[in-house]
């Protein structure tokens, strides 16, 4: 009897967080031998920068059996009809700033059906969610002025074709580890595609057409990576050495 009113307890404390458009978000993922961080974040679709600041790791090194946070643990609002920010701050008892900082969204457009985190971990301006709500915005107002300025501060749309400047490098230079930043081992994968960008201007994780290499992983950064610069992974010195340092064109794939 007391299972019972238990249940019934919770479905309907279930069906008022329904209601109210509220719910909390959260997963944790148990490494395998085997798995890289760069791995983890493409299985559960989110950016590798995420799951370090989730995690508070300084590094994308992981271990077996080690816990791994694949979402915050966040409270989300589900946009209604006639909601504004505002009233939304308001309710929730936060302050609009900190509602738009949160939700990394810069305009007060919002439309039902639109998932905002009130409470929890601020989100990659690069989630699937602001991308959603660029999308509506277009819709509703048209596409936006072209903008040819591309700086370091701005990251690339997904497909977004950038002029850069490239060079390249091996998983044996000196001061290599051979393991990217995403947690790529390249000497264990030497035919991986792989290049080091700067975060700012292409998300790491992204897919990247790269003109005279082909299509590559945005899986690793550089101390000299700054701007519109790429380091093409290349197995072998001699190669990388032919490529030299040169202009190429590359387009952000997703």
């Amino acid at each position: 009897m007391k299972k019972h009113m238990m249940s019934l307890i919770m479905a309907v404390f279930f069906m008022i967080g329904l209601t109210s458009g509220e719910a909390f978000a959260s997963s944790v993922y148990k490494v395998q031998n085997g798995d890289t961080l760069w791995d983890i974040a493409q299985k559960n679709n989110v950016a590798v920068e995420d799951l370090l600041n989730w995690n508070g790791l300084q590094s994308a090194m992981i271990f077996p059996e080690q816990e791994i946070k694949t979402n915050a643990k966040n409270k989300v609002y589900t946009v209604q009809k006639g909601d504004t920010l505002s009233e939304i701050a308001e309710k929730h008892q936060i302050s609009l700033s900190d509602l738009m900082k949160l939700n990394a969204v810069s305009s007060h457009l919002i439309y039902p059906g639109d998932e905002l985190t009130i409470d929890g971990v601020a989100k990659s301006k690069t989630t699937s969610t602001a991308n959603a709500s660029t999308k509506k915005q277009q819709a509703v107002s048209g596409p936006p002025a072209k903008n040819n300025t591309q700086t370091s501060q701005t990251p690339a749309a997904s497909g977004k074709e950038m002029t850069v400047t490239a060079t390249a490098y091996t998983a044996y230079c000196t001061g290599c580890s051979g393991t990217t930043y995403t947690g790529i081992n390249l000497r264990a994968n030497p035919n991986q595609k792989v290049i080091a960008v700067d975060p700012n201007v292409i998300p790491l994780g992204s897919r990247v057409w790269v003109e005279g290499y082909g299509e590559a992983i945005a899986g690793d950064i550089g101390g000299a990576i700054k701007g519109n610069i790429i380091d093409v992974f290349i197995q072998h010195k001699e190669d990388a050495y032919k490529w030299g340092r040169r202009t190429v064109k590359i387009k952000i794939l997703d």
